[in-house]
């Protein structure tokens, strides 16, 4: 018999059971009775024969494929980000799903995206984000959106996984306290929700230890909101903290591992050693930069694969969100720059 022609009403016909009991069988229908032996004996002569279960027509039969669906706001064409899917993904595939990914912007309306989606008759859908933000989205989107992945429905009525911004900057600011320093400068990021939380962060650190911020030493790493574009105010930051009188920082914490490189530069032409003089940490753990920094760069990693496995599941339907946000926990890598 041919392989590819193999079907449920052939394994039937050579075991005398009904079609019922074979598809229960091989599909894990719990509610189709029959005796463990039957079970095994189909499952047997499947694998024997080669059986391979039209997925297509058991979903039309379902009204579901097994597939789930993704809307990436820019999400698939950023080189961190892109964790999130690849963890998820191989997640998917583990479950016997798969994952189609449609993107939004740049003039698509969401709507569109999840219309191209819907045709394909996905288990679920989420939407997804490049960075961690607060997404508006029109009505009709959220009846159809089943869980919000780096970012949150400014309605807070889809379930959402969202980094742990704020506790991931008072873990590394409590790291740079417990290791004696004392003015903390910090080189954050403008206009970023990622930026306010950690700052927020920050200063719950620096409340639990009993010390007062230094408003003077927050500072923007960039002229207008944070972006590949904007003007780097970085080295002026820097000379201005150590180039005067004033009692210099001991150590900064930067709003990124990009923002971090620019610091380690512009300290070296101050003749200042890291982390003799001052000590850098940082956020992100883009490992191309901070573990090729000399000294190596001590920061807190996104979590971003630990997300896309998360969502993955949930939207296979392993376990339910925690609550309405769910924030996922940073991971602290220490190396030499504290």
């Amino acid at each position: 018999m041919s392989r590819a022609k193999v079907s449920l009403q052939d394994i039937a016909g050579r075991l005398g059971v009904s079609v019922k009991t074979v598809s229960g069988a091989l599909h894990g229908d719990g509610s189709i009775r029959m005796s463990a032996d039957t079970r095994e004996r189909i499952r047997a002569l499947a694998n024997e024969l080669g059986y391979v279960p039209n997925l297509v027509a058991r979903g039309m039969r379902r009204g579901v494929m097994p597939i789930i669906g993704i809307v990436a706001d820019g999400l698939i064409t950023q080189p961190f980000a892109t964790e999130i899917m690849r963890a998820f993904d191989n997640s998917m595939r583990a479950d016997g799903l798969s994952v189609i990914v449609t993107s939004t912007g740049s003039g698509r309306p969401v709507a569109a995206s999840i219309a191209e989606l819907q045709r394909l008759m996905p288990q679920a859908i989420a939407y997804a984000t490049m960075y961690h933000q607060v997404v508006e989205l029109p009505p009709e989107a959220r009846d159809a959106i089943r869980l919000m992945i780096n970012c949150r429905d400014a309605e807070d009525v889809i379930p959402s996984l969202v980094p742990a911004e704020r506790e991931a900057g008072a873990t590394i600011t409590r790291h740079l306290i417990a290791s004696g320093r004392r003015r903390i400068a910090f080189i954050n990021l403008p206009g970023l929700l990622a930026g306010e939380l950690r700052a927020d962060g920050f200063r719950d650190a620096h409340a639990a230890a009993g010390l007062a911020v230094d408003e003077t030493l927050m500072r923007p790493a960039t002229r207008g909101t944070y972006s590949g574009q904007a003007r780097s105010l970085v080295f002026e930051h820097v000379a201005e903290l150590f180039g005067g009188a004033a009692a210099r920082p001991d150590a900064i914490l930067c709003g990124n591992d990009r923002v971090a490189l620019e610091v380690y530069g512009a300290l070296r032409r101050h003749d200042l050693a890291i982390p003799r003089d001052v000590a850098v940490a940082s956020f992100d753990n883009q490992v191309e930069i901070a573990a090729r920094l000399d000294p190596p760069l001590t920061t807190m990693a996104l979590p971003h694969r630990a997300m896309g496995r998360r969502a993955a599941e949930i939207l296979a339907g392993h376990e339910a969100p925690a609550g309405s946000i769910e924030e996922i926990p940073f991971r602290f890598v220490e190396r030499a720059s504290v």
